[in-house]
């Protein structure tokens, strides 16, 4: 037990109702004495003099005040997979002590809690499950904790929560109105798998960093060999061709320099049943982790990071680099959802001339909806470097198995495969998530169609 914190915020539950027992107990005493007084006998009102000073007795200290309740969650950097701590906590600010306290909290499914520990005892939760109440002792000015501890099953924002108190005093003869609180949200972050790609980069755009761009300067790739010219550095001069030439020469350089890589995340549609960590992935599992795992690898690299909704809420992160921006980027990827809509996305939130002409965009989408192919088909067209990472699930099986659902399936994986192929014909490469290595080939063929020179047609 502690000393109960103050919270300006939390308002106690100050409603107070007879139990029971206090009925049985008032009601008893009142058959004794009515029927002690009507039969004239004096036994009678003897026996309801227990129970009425006993009742008296109890009630002599009432509470004013009920229950406090708050509910905390772990602020760390949690990762799928982890161990999570929640802590519901109950305080008595009355003068007066709680008998008993019946404490109950709801958890978010994909918080598996394993043990919870209340009054210091132990409780193991692995077979009997989190929906129980937990019972304990809360004295005057103190605060019991009921802390939870589990594994953290998949990413996202779960409650904690909310959690609600009862309390009996006075010898169970009162019960507390519940004092119910909001629920306090655990961030998960996406695990991510270790994640490498070639450095072959389509443009690198920026001024520094650590890709050799195709524009002279300081670098450390050499170009060749050129005569001296005014604002060269001495430390440049190549003494060898110099001396040959007979005219001071220095070795040339590309310069070194970020790209810009923007991550466009498809949520028109979801499919498949997420398992959570461990288990079966759908398809905004995969999407999720995979943006986390390519934000990660291009922002420790030095390069520019940005991220995109596809989707109704059209949610943008601006480009950035450094462990700020992933940070940020693993903050923003929490808000992701899967939405819907009959509508057309808007041309001024997912045009291309919203992104930069050396921009890398990997687009992670599933292919479940044809504006998803028609806007990657856009983002060619107009001259982006564009690589399609497929999300689908590989073993995602029919919807039903019951008259012409299993051949109507098997045409819409047709009709799919069709589609990734024009998209393959628009110069739309489309590969499938597979963790590390996924892109480094597709990545060799993009950069090769950059560096190519450009034949002019009529």
């Amino acid at each position: 037990m502690r000393a109960v914190p103050t919270d300006e915020g939390q308002q106690p539950a100050a409603a107070w109702a007879p139990t029971r027992a206090l009925g049985r107990a008032v009601l008893l005493t009142g058959l004794l004495l009515i029927a002690g007084v009507l039969l004239g006998r004096v036994d009678l009102v003897v026996l309801a003099a227990p129970f009425a000073l006993g009742t008296a007795y109890a009630l002599r200290r009432r509470p004013s005040a009920g229950p406090q309740v708050w509910v905390a969650a772990d602020e760390g950097h949690l990762v799928e997979g982890g161990e999570f701590t929640g802590t519901v906590t109950v305080g008595n600010p009355d003068t007066v002590g709680y008998d008993v306290v019946v404490v109950r909290t709801r958890v978010s499914p994909w918080l598996l809690v394993e043990r919870a520990q209340v009054g210091g005892a132990r409780v193991d939760l692995s077979r009997s499950g989190v929906d129980r109440p937990f019972v304990t002792v809360v004295d005057t000015g103190t605060a019991v904790d009921l802390e939870l501890t589990g594994k953290a099953r998949r990413w996202g924002r779960h409650p904690v929560g909310p959690a609600g108190a009862r309390v009996a005093a006075a010898g169970g003869l009162l019960v507390s109105r519940a004092a119910v609180t909001e629920p306090a949200r655990v961030r998960v972050y996406p695990r991510t798998e270790p994640f490498e790609a070639v450095e072959a980069m389509p443009r690198a755009a920026g001024l520094v960093g650590a890709h050799h761009s195709r524009r002279p300067g300081e670098g450390g790739e050499l170009a060749g060999v050129r005569v001296f010219g005014p604002g060269d550095r001495l430390r440049r001069i190549d003494w060898r061709v110099s001396l040959r030439a007979r005219q001071l020469h220095v070795a040339a350089t590309l310069s070194d320099r970020d790209a810009e890589v923007v991550v466009l995340l498809d949520v028109l549609a979801e499919a498949g049943r997420s398992g959570g960590v461990g288990g079966a992935a759908s398809v905004l599992d995969t999407t999720v982790r995979a943006a986390a795992a390519i934000g990660e690898h291009y922002l420790h690299r030095g390069d520019r990071v940005a991220m995109l909704e596809y989707g109704p809420a059209a949610r943008r992160l601006r480009p950035a680099a450094g462990r700020r921006q992933y940070l940020t980027v693993l903050e923003w990827l929490l808000d992701v959802r899967a939405e819907s809509s009959p509508n057309e996305p808007y041309d001024q939130v997912f045009g291309p001339q919203l992104l930069s002409s050396d921009a890398l965009v990997v687009v992670l989408t599933p292919l479940l909806d044809e504006r998803s192919a028609q806007m990657l088909a856009q983002l060619a067209r107009s001259g982006r470097f564009v690589v399609a990472v497929d999300t689908l699930p590989v073993d995602l099986a029919p919807p039903g198995r019951q008259g012409w659902a299993e051949v109507a399936f098997r045409l819409w994986r047709l009709d799919r495969d069709t589609m990734v192929g024009q998209l393959r014909e628009h110069g739309v490469p489309v590969v499938r998530w597979a963790g590390a290595g996924s892109l480094d080939q597709v990545l060799r063929d993009v950069a090769r169609l950059a560096t190519a020179p450009r034949v002019g047609t009529r």
